[in-house]
């Protein structure tokens, strides 16, 4: 393709990046109108990865927002294929075995998943699998799923279209344009330096696929992207061209995949053996200046164990020859997830860190990115893709290899529910990280932080005969059930200090958080207000508690995950004369949390503070003593008792801990991790952000009206009153299942009289009333008491709709 000779010097957006998807950013842009565009390449259009991926496309995944993207993206490409510049796009379906009772139970999950997104997948034996792609073998192959719209696609064709369809729209492609600096004045991006010239620009994307995270220190942002070698080869012909088309076929079990090329086999896999490539002793990219358009060398002893399972399930590749074998690195991230959106420069995006499945999504990932930097913020939510997901953690270069390397070798094991992370462990602990370990703690891993799921000790206390059957079953403990009981017989002891801590403060610090959240914390000081913040489509953001310490100082907790988005987002609103200072402030502080009947008569004994509920009544925090820790009280609960969070300087936090422990022993006092506090949530009916609370739904929709002041301007208000007098048309709504043993854990569809109308956002089982819990948004009419079915792994089990919450509907214990 002829690039524009003239380098402009200036341009509203410039996209770094010719490869699919700064091509599809770019054709995706001027199809919402934009027409100053710059597209830069160091070498090609495709040099980079693009020119080397295998080019399968394939739909559905584990959120629906994925899944979107990617339907999308198969939509656009047979769009092209009848167009001027065809993609090589093929809808030939999709196969995809399952040889273990645990990938089959994967298999039934996501046609479930199916059912809720709309998509066509439907349940093969064996057998028809071998109908469908007679080159296979079916020994050791229980099932598996078939999807029809899936197919494959040609990645350079395909950057080739989108770049046409971008060109014809207006956007100047300048090939053979290195980019070697680009300039930050006051947080924000302004130009882009070339070795052909320079470049004024509002806005700059980063398309760089494995070029990403050195064209991100350019600006000074780190991009958690590691190049990694990942090979496939090419056979010679295997069958005559008949007109017809042979699907795709994954094998997750034995690591391996296929498609046709040409007259022959394209196949390829994830060695658990893994190489990155290209780092210095750091650990850090250092990509050639001059590797463009260039592979590595093919490396056949890594290869070995990929062939050889390729052998057992297409036998006829054991005698097939090898035209070639193509070893080209490509960008992975930590957790297999796009790197999408505005970097904490403003006006810097991203859209890389494609992970190998970027060519299925290449066409969502543009339209996507095209409409953030039109609109100012995602249209959808891309959470778990947004660049700013990722803590100051993956600054580290060891610790980001360290991840990346283990997502890579596990590319193909179940995801299941519980699954964790062992790379980088244990990198963020509490104070009392110790005394948890000796009491048997069982940690999971979250942003780094190890937190108590539950203790091995408090195990002989629970029931054994109430353990979950299947996936549900897996993670979980008797000790669960004792400390959920526990907590609300007496009291239970937590450590949330993962909890991410945001500090506001200054003289304009009121009016912004008054602006971006929907309820009113603009209060007196000491108090605490639970909050969202909005969109400008009024869809959730951020979900946090509010806490005004000072008259100038307001402290943000939020889920610790969240903590790096939150921070962002509270930045990028903040204005830019010095009014506001945020900072976080999470590992400065411990929150230990204090809940259950018994909580106040413990406290007692530890603070001169008075205690009632005239002096400290709930959604209030005082500056107490209790012990000798001097810390910030928060009478606050996420399980539905009364209780309270402690905010301790860190290094008081082994001294208050022990405290009170010691003097909740003859209270009936337990340690108690976060399955059970999610367990006594779901009976609480306590909404979690991620699941049940998204950018895509409103605080109507979500229950969560009373958080709403209209009488006050906020960030999105227009559109979310807009959207209540036009009608809410869905409701999150609280399910329960009749069937004690078959507890959902999210995704799952659910029908109601025979149709499909929902699906799962959050579930577990309530130990106080007994029974499976969910939650989902319905048809806004569905009534309570409605019967409805949700499946589990192809087994559809019934249930009602639940009036919410479960447990203490009148909130008598919380303020007792």
């Amino acid at each position: 393709m002829a690039a524009d000779r003239a380098l402009p010097d200036r341009a509203r957006i410039v996209i770094i990046g010719g490869g699919v998807g700064g091509a599809s950013v770019a054709y995706h842009l001027a199809q919402l109108g934009e027409r100053d565009v710059v597209v830069v390449d160091r070498d090609e259009l495709t040099s980079g990865s693009t020119f080397h991926s295998a080019g399968l496309v394939g739909q559905l995944r584990a959120d629906p927002t994925l899944t979107r993207m990617n339907q999308y993206s198969a939509q656009l490409y047979a769009e092209l294929q009848a167009g001027e510049h065809p993609p090589g796009w093929v809808e030939c379906g999709g196969i995809r075995l399952a040889c273990t009772p645990d990938r089959m139970a994967e298999v039934r999950r996501q046609i479930g998943w199916a059912r809720a997104f709309g998509v066509p997948l439907e349940e093969i034996s064996a057998d028809q699998a071998r109908e469908l792609f007679p080159l296979m073998s079916t020994e050791g192959v229980l099932g598996g799923s078939y999807l029809p719209t899936d197919g494959y696609v040609d990645p350079s064709q395909l950057a080739y279209s989108l770049a046409a369809g971008a060109r014809k729209g207006g956007v100047r492609i300048h090939q053979h344009t290195r980019v070697t600096g680009i300039d930050v004045v006051r947080g924000r991006v302004t130009k882009v330096r070339t070795d052909k010239g320079d470049i004024e620009a509002e806005v700059v994307v980063n398309c760089g696929g494995m070029y990403a995270a050195e064209i991100g220190r350019l600006a000074g942002v780190r991009i958690p992207i590691v190049p990694m070698s990942h090979q496939y080869v090419v056979t010679e012909p295997v069958r005559e061209r008949d007109g017809t088309h042979l699907p795709t076929l994954r094998d997750p079990d034995n690591l391996v995949y296929w498609r046709e090329e040409v007259d022959g086999l394209l196949m390829g896999g994830y060695e658990r053996d893994s190489r990155a490539w290209s780092l210095d002793g750091a650990g850090l990219d250092r990509i050639p200046h001059d590797f463009n358009g260039k592979l590595l060398a093919a490396d056949w002893e890594r290869f070995a164990e990929i062939s050889e399972n390729a052998a057992m399930r297409v036998p006829v590749m054991a005698d097939l020859g090898i035209r070639k074998l193509i070893n080209g690195p490509e960008g992975f991230t930590p957790d297999n997830e796009f790197c999408l959106g505005e970097t904490e420069i403003g006006g810097f995006f991203v859209a890389a860190g494609f992970c190998a499945h970027g060519i299925a999504g290449a066409g969502g990932i543009g339209k996507v990115v095209a409409e953030w930097i039109v609109a100012g913020e995602a249209q959808l939510d891309v959470s778990h893709m947004d660049i700013r997901r990722f803590g100051r953690q993956y600054r580290s270069p060891s610790y980001t290899l360290a991840r990346v390397t283990e997502n890579y070798e596990t590319y193909y094991d179940i995801p299941f529910p519980h699954r964790q992370r062992s790379a980088g462990r244990p990198l963020r602990v509490s104070p009392v990280y110790g005394w948890h370990a000796q009491q048997q703690a069982h940690f999971s891993e979250k942003s780094g932080w190890e937190r108590v799921d539950y203790y091995q000790n408090n195990m002989y206390g629970g029931d054994d005969f109430m353990q979950p059957r299947g996936w549900a079953g897996m993670g979980w403990s008797p000790a669960i059930v004792a400390e959920h009981r526990g907590t609300r017989a007496a009291a239970g002891l937590f450590d949330e200090s993962s909890f991410a801590k945001i500090e506001v403060s200054g003289p304009g610090a009121a009016k912004l958080l008054s602006w971006l959240c929907d309820n009113d914390v603009d209060r007196e000081v000491g108090s605490v207000t639970y909050t969202q913040a909005l969109n400008s489509r009024g869809g959730i953001e951020c979900d946090f508690t509010v806490t005004r310490l000072e008259e100038q100082v307001f402290m943000i907790v939020t889920g610790t995950a969240y903590g790096s988005r939150d921070l962002t987002w509270l930045r990028r609103h903040a204005p830019d004369n010095g009014s506001v200072r945020i900072t976080d402030i999470t590992g400065q502080y411990t929150c230990f949390a204090l809940w259950g009947p018994n909580s106040r008569d413990i406290l007692a004994q530890l603070t001169p503070a008075a205690l009632d509920n005239e002096a400290f009544p709930y959604m209030t925090a005082r500056q107490i003593t209790v012990g000798d820790v001097p810390l910030t009280a928060q009478r606050v609960t996420f399980v539905g008792e009364l209780g309270w969070e402690f905010y301790a300087s860190a290094e008081y936090g082994a001294a208050l801990w022990s405290t009170l422990w010691e003097y909740g022993q003859d209270h009936g006092l337990i340690a108690a991790g976060y399955k059970a506090i999610d367990s006594m949530r779901l009976e609480k009916g306590y909404r979690l952000w991620g699941s049940d609370l998204t950018p895509d739904h409103n605080p109507f929709e979500a229950g969560l009206g009373f958080c709403v002041k209209k009488d006050k301007p906020f960030l999105g208000q227009e559109a979310l009153l807009t959207a209540k007098e036009r009608g809410i048309t869905r409701r999150l709504r609280c399910l329960t299942l009749n069937e004690p043993h078959a507890v959902p854990l999210g995704g799952e569809p659910v029908r109601i009289g025979g149709e499909v109308v929902g699906r799962v956002t959050s579930g577990g089982f309530g130990y106080t009333v007994d029974k499976p819990i969910a939650f989902a948004y319905l048809p806004a009419n569905t009534p309570i008491g409605a019967d409805l079915s949700v499946e589990l792994f192809g087994e559809w089990v019934n249930g009602v709709v639940a009036r919410d919450p479960l447990f203490d509907p009148k909130g008598e214990r919380v303020r007792a």
